[in-house]
């Protein structure tokens, strides 16, 4: 057997991410957004938040991620 099948690596990997979301969104990654690099404007009636950093870590395990898992 050659391991999972394509619509199983798929649906692997879409539960990673969504768990990683789902942390990033109760709040248990607090490192990400505010990292030196991150921008954050604000001004009475709007903010702007421009997370630069913080996706530029998040892409580099990605890619890495992704590339250790096809070997």
């Amino acid at each position: 057997m050659d391991g999972f099948s394509p619509l199983g690596k798929l649906l692997v990997i879409t539960g990673l991410v969504l768990v990683v979301v789902g942390l990033f969104f109760m709040g248990k990654l607090p490192f990400l957004g505010r990292l030196p690099g991150d921008i954050r404007i604000e001004r009475e009636h709007y903010v702007i938040y421009i997370p630069f950093t913080s996706m530029l870590i998040l892409s580099a395990l990605l890619s890495l991620a992704f590339t250790l898992w096809r070997r």
